[in-house]
């Protein structure tokens, strides 16, 4: 069975909302277009209906990602729309950018920290003003609430606060159909996707494999030319080696710390369902460093990376640096071991790992050298 992501589901909950204000019929099955001129796809919606005298309305739907284990799957949805009355003489309806659409974070769905606005990827919302843009109507604002009954209590379950996402889950996602990241059709997908990049005319010989959407969106805002970046997911070894034989001469590794680190132990294939040595590589890279016993000691009792790492920062900020540098050479180390282990290969792999405040903290040497030349920095 084809599973969808979160936005088509709240696309097509907030188009059917969209119909029943405009006066239309309930129907239960929603037909959403593509900006990009995919196929068209239709997504069951579960209701709808008018609210205050038609003058709002809410369709609700039930996020289905088919097979996947995915903590968004049967997630209700609503969406609210309603029209706000503005200056008849306004441009909004004449324009082509998306002044007209508000889109509002409702109980349960993600916000950013520093701003409080909704935590939305791109092709999120270019799905939601692409499929609403029928319901613009001259003088009026048309504002969609976007509401997760159980956001809060599943966003407890993700990394979302590491990523400065808070009050519940984030509504991402880069494409329709959902892929899970632990899939041999997910690895082939993306071995095709690299292939086509790699084939480009103007290819130059490096490209960035960003780990998940937060790595990618983290690359995209620092100013990474998205003809350099390729989003992947847990089949992280075999990736690295379809790019040495694609002709790539410079990658670099960029995502969060707490799955880079697995690869420093010897780890490339990255889901959580079937391997977790974070602890232990940590731990034995401490050893390696020489760090006192006490401070190891503070590594092995923390609940996670994140909580290691600030403790250990918290006793002695210098050997937190020197411990995280030796884990993105030991990534560097490893990567280039694990590709030459398939094939002679003399592609550089660099690392560079942010926290969970999407700061870039820490590379190894070939990453010190390769955001250098982007145009980056580390911050302490």
């Amino acid at each position: 069975m084809r599973g969808f992501t979160l936005p088509v589901w709240v696309a097509a909950a907030a188009q059917c909302a969209g119909q029943v204000l405009s006066g239309k019929d309930f129907d239960s099955n929603q037909t959403i277009d593509f900006p990009n001129g995919e196929e068209s796809i239709v997504v069951p919606i579960r209701s709808a209906s008018v609210l205050d005298d038609c003058r709002k309305a809410i369709g609700i739907s039930n996020c289905d990602s088919g097979k996947c284990l995915d903590i968004t799957s049967d997630l209700e949805i609503w969406t609210y729309l309603e029209y706000v009355e503005i200056d008849i003489n306004s441009n909004i309806f004449l324009s082509s950018d998306e002044s007209w659409l508000e889109i509002l974070p409702g109980y349960g769905v993600g916000k950013s920290y520093l701003t409080n606005e909704i935590s939305i990827s791109q092709f999120a919302r270019e799905l939601l003003l692409f499929n609403l843009h029928p319901f613009r109507k001259k003088g009026y604002l048309l504002k969609l609430e976007i509401i997760f009954p159980s956001g809060r209590k599943l966003a407890e379950k993700t990394s979302n606060s590491s990523f400065g996402i808070v009050d519940g889950l984030a509504l991402i996602g880069t494409q329709a159909e959902v892929q899970a990241s632990a899939s041999p059709q997910q690895l082939q997908n993306t071995i095709e996707v690299l292939r086509k990049r790699c084939s480009k005319k103007d290819f130059s010989g490096f490209i960035t494999f960003v780990i998940g959407e937060n790595g990618l969106n983290l690359a995209l805002e620092l100013g990474i030319s998205s003809a350099y970046i390729l989003k992947i997911g847990n089949w992280i070894g075999p990736l690295l080696v379809a790019a040495s034989q694609e002709g790539v001469k410079e990658l670099l590794l960029f995502g969060y710390h707490g799955k880079l680190i697995k690869l420093a132990g010897g780890v490339f294939h990255t889901h959580h369902h079937l391997a977790d040595n974070r602890f232990e590589t940590l731990i034995s890279l401490a050893f390696r460093e020489s760090i006192s016993f006490d401070l190891i000691k503070i590594i092995e009792q923390a609940n996670s990376i994140e909580e290691a790492f600030l403790l250990l920062e918290s006793k002695d900020k210098k050997i937190a640096k020197q411990l995280w540098k030796r884990v993105s050479e030991e990534v560097e180390r490893k990567s280039v071991a694990y590709v030459q282990r398939y094939l002679a290969s003399s592609m550089q792999i660099g690392t560079v790992m942010f926290d969970r405040k999407r700061k870039l903290r820490w590379a190894g040497l070939c990453g010190l050298k390769k955001i250098d030349a982007l145009g980056l920095t580390l911050q302490d």
